[in-house]
């Protein structure tokens, strides 16, 4: 079972970046019916704890509180969450599905969808349907400020602890100067500092309703079944808003830019290409290229950086941070230890230099046909695989049938039209460049 919602970290603005993910964490904490033993005196609690929060918020934007009253305020907060947390029975909603068979109940949040799925048994596949609609009808955002403390402990992990997770941020940040694309999916810290409750539940009443929600169902079940539990159980929910349009375009970019990082670790390095979104009529060449260059043992960067040239110890290429718009064409190097990064980061630009001179050989173009026939069985073998396909195919282009085009696409490039688009996106004058160097290096 997947439901997917195509909201995510492009539909957010400064003051309010990661409220998406935010929420991710939040529906697991139940309803109004399940996860409580008194929801009314926990709503009562909520209400004197935000308009703490609301007198905290308005603290710390003067210039200069009084000592201790931010802290005071802090601990004010944390005690009225102690007192709701006796109401509240912990993990309920997990519970009552591990009970009934679950596996593999999670969710995840991109730029562009957030998207929650379980494994069930096909003869538990009712009560899927009535869980779900209700954390989509009535959830319960409880533990709002432990969880919010949970998220920001997240990005401490992630990004400001993580030498890997800063170039990332780092590299996207320098990319786009305008794009929402460069804003962490996890949120700034002062953000996350700063979102309010009703912040994330006015997010969730706006895009988290029938309009927005994509189901896809997977295994041994009825259709006719399906779709009976599907107008008994989601018909009465409200219909909610549209995703909001991303209108912000990134300025054309003229020159090469160039970031870094310092840190104690090893050094690593981030290209990245402007290329179009995964819907212009390049995309499928490019994909195709991104496979070519570093998927296989025969991919021209691995033999040229890894196997041969001895230049780095991994090589992988990728597209995004999203497939709506405008995206980079990246590829990650993790470059040898005993190798001076600048003399790395020189080694991958004549390989491409080197791919650039003359079309690839149709062996290899043949080779990465195989592999994408080989992972579209793959994924059919695999019920949540398909499923996954599936919802995140029709969030995103309306068509359940997209994803399966988009590799018939792939497998139609020519070795003639793969020269073309590499020439054509990796150019200097669309790269950025990301180098994380050990502090005290040169």
């Amino acid at each position: 079972f997947v439901v997917t919602y195509p909201v995510g970290g492009v539909n957010e603005a400064l003051g309010s970046t990661g409220t998406a993910h935010l929420l991710e964490h939040l529906l697991f904490k139940g309803s109004r019916s399940i996860g409580t033993t008194d929801v009314a005196a926990e709503e009562a609690l909520f209400a004197r704890m935000d308009a703490v929060h609301d007198t905290l918020l308005a603290l710390r934007g003067e210039r200069a509180p009084a000592a201790g009253e931010i802290e005071e305020l802090e601990t004010r907060i944390e005690a009225l969450e102690d007192s709701a947390r006796v109401l509240v029975i912990p993990n309920e909603f997990d519970r009552v599905l591990s009970q009934a068979g679950a596996r593999g109940l999670n969710a995840t949040t991109t730029n562009e969808a957030t998207t929650y799925f379980v494994e069930l048994p096909a003869n538990r596949a009712e009560l899927w349907f009535a869980l779900e609609s209700d954390r989509m009808r009535e959830p319960v955002f409880r533990e709002f400020y432990t969880e919010r403390d949970v998220v920001q402990e997240e990005r401490r992990l992630r990004v400001e602890t993580s030498p890997g997770g800063r170039l990332y941020e780092e590299h996207l940040a320098a990319a786009f100067q305008l794009h929402p694309y460069r804003m962490p999916v996890v949120g700034y810290m002062s953000d996350l500092e700063s979102l309010t409750r009703e912040q994330v539940a006015e997010y969730h009443r706006r895009y988290y309703g029938a309009r927005n929600a994509v189901v896809a169902v997977v295994g041994g079940v009825e259709a006719t079944e399906v779709e009976r539990w599907a107008r008994r159980y989601f018909s009465d929910i409200e219909a909610g808003d549209p995703p909001p349009s991303v209108l912000a375009r990134e300025p054309e970019q003229t020159g090469p830019r160039r970031v870094e990082v310092r840190a104690d670790a090893g050094s690593a390095l981030r290209f990245g290409w402007k290329v179009p979104s995964a819907f212009h009529p390049d995309a499928p060449a490019l994909a195709m290229l991104s496979a070519l260059l570093t998927g296989g043992t025969t991919a021209h960067l691995q033999e040229a950086l890894v196997d041969e040239g001895g230049w780095a110890t991994y090589v992988g290429a990728s597209m995004g941070p999203g497939e709506l718009y405008p995206r980079l064409f990246t590829l990650d190097v993790t470059p040898r230890s005993s190798i001076p990064v600048a003399e790395v980061e020189a080694a991958v630009l004549a390989s491409i230099e080197d791919f650039l001179e003359e079309p690839p050989s149709l062996e290899s173009v043949e080779r990465v046909r195989t592999r994408i026939a080989a992972g579209d069985i793959r994924r059919l073998r695999s019920n949540l695989g398909l499923a996954m396909q599936l919802a995140g195919s029709t969030a995103s282009t309306g068509d359940w049938r997209a994803g399966f085009r988009t590799s018939q696409e792939m497998r139609a490039v020519t070795a003639d039209e793969l020269w073309e688009v590499a020439r054509r996106y990796l150019r200097p004058e669309g790269l950025t460049v990301a180098v994380l160097q050990r502090e005290g290096s040169s």
